[in-house]
Order: structure tokens, then C-alpha cells, then sequence
């Protein structure tokens, strides 16, 4: 049985990529910084699929510590991990000249050192393995800056380079390595805000890519997937 380690697990992206592995029949190791949303979650996953084991941790991702103890921790749970899901982020919706001090290191702390010290975390275990597959959930602010939300595209372009190196770094070991690049999406990262959900992608076709993506065959990756909103929205 495969384990997959998703941070962030409980809402949004996160929440539907551990359901759609859980039918898969992978193993997850999931957090979140609520105790009551995780215990919930659990409960939900094991009526999805009762033979699969579900480990879950109360994890502020920004805090390096917490991290590593939480990956130590699965893998003394659940044993090796094969699929890692980068999918901790935050948004602001402001520009970087009307940021308040700290945004920077904050945007740094919860969007790009999570994926690294998990690479560094479990990045040569795969290689001694030959197996495994990262996904990196970046942002089509990757690609393309949001003035309005600087800190948070200086950070998602960042994460985005990261995740080229991780590929490059990985693809001789046969480690697959992709980067999820979703435009807007119907998450929490939206609360507050007036939106039209059907204009939006769902979290739901984030995982669908996820999945189909871990599924296909040894010798094919997608190094990198943009899913778009169908009416011209980023």
C-alpha cells in the first residue's frame, strides 16, 4: 500500500486531493492546525475507504520544527512515503507597497520553505527507492505576477522555481516531480470576497488532475499542468 503525505489537508485543494487518493486506496498522512477539523476529516476518509490508514497531526507548517516532526512521524505511522502533496499556501490581497512589515517572511514561511524542507525531508529516500512522485501546488501567479497580490506571486514564482529544480534534480532517479498550476480557485484563500463559484475551478478538478496524473504509466510525468477558469478569468 503507497502513503501519501498532504500538508494542509482539512479544506480546499488539500481536503479534496486526500479524498480522491483515499479511493485510490493510498495511505495518508494529512494536518491541519485544528484538531476538531482533523479528527472530522478522519472520520470522514474512513467511511471512504476503511482499509487504508489515515494519520493526522495538529502541524503549523511556517514552523520548521513542527514540520519535520510531523514527517518523522508519519513515516513511523504509516512507513515509507511515496506521494507528497505540497499544498500549504496563504493569500493577501494587497500590493507589496501596502504590506505590513513581516508580510514577506510570512508569505516565505507558509508558501515556499514548506516544500523545501520536505524535499530536503524526503527527497534522497526517494532516490535510494527509485520511486515516488511530488506535487507542488503553485499558481498561475507563477507564471504571471498579481499586482494586487505581490508578496504572494514573489513567493508562488519562487515555489514554482523550486519545483523545477526538484524535477531536475529527481527525473535521473525515476522520481516524478509536477507542478499543479491552477488559476482561481474556490477556496478559503477567497472568503470575505464576492465571487462566482461556477466561474471558478473547483478544488475537486485539482485533485482529478492529481490523481490522473500519479496514475499514469513508470515512463510518463507532466512537469507541469495550468488549469484555467473556462470564462477568461486568471
Amino acid at each position: 500500500m503507497k502513503n501519501a503525505l498532504i500538508t494542509a489537508s482539512t479544506k480546499g485543494m488539500g481536503r479534496a486531493t486526500a479524498i480522491a487518493f483515499a479511493k485510490q486506496g493510498i495511505s495518508l498522512a494529512i494536518c491541519a492546525r485544528t484538531s476538531a477539523d482533523l479528527d472530522a476529516f478522519k472520520d470522514e476518509l474512513a467511511v471512504i475507504n476503511p482499509a487504508i490508514k489515515i494519520f493526522t497531526a495538529v502541524v503549523d507548517v511556517s514552523i520548521k520544527q513542527q514540520l519535520l516532526d510531523f514527517a518523522a512521524a508519519a513515516e513511523k505511522e504509516l512507513g515509507s512515503i511515496s506521494i507528497l502533496v505540497n499544498n500549504a499556501g496563504m493569500y493577501e490581497h494587497s500590493s507589496i507597497l501596502d504590506d505590513a512589515d513581516g508580510t514577506l517572511q510570512k508569505h516565505i514561511d507558509t508558501n515556499l520553505a514548506p516544500a523545501y524542507e520536505l524535499y530536503r525531508y524526503f527527497g534522497k529516500k526517494m532516490m535510494a527507492a527509485k520511486e515516488g512522485h511530488i506535487f507542488t501546488i503553485c499558481s498561475v501567479a507563477s507564471l504571471n505576477p498579481i499586482a494586487e497580490a505581490g508578496t504572494y506571486s514573489v513567493t508562488k514564482y519562487a515555489l514554482l522555481g523550486l519545483n523545477k529544480i526538484m524535477r531536475t534534480e529527481m527525473q535521473q532517479y525515476g522520481v516524478k516531480v509536477t507542478a499543479i498550476i491552477p488559476g482561481s480557485t474556490l477556496t478559503d484563500s477567497w472568503k470575505g470576497m464576492e465571487v462566482d463559484k461556477d466561474k471558478m475551478v473547483l478544488p475537486e478538478d485539482v485533485a482529478l488532475a492529481i490523481v490522473n496524473i500519479y496514475n499514469m504509466s513508470a515512463g510518463a510525468n507532466v512537469d507541469e499542468i495550468i488549469i484555467k477558469p473556462a470564462y477568461g478569468q486568471i
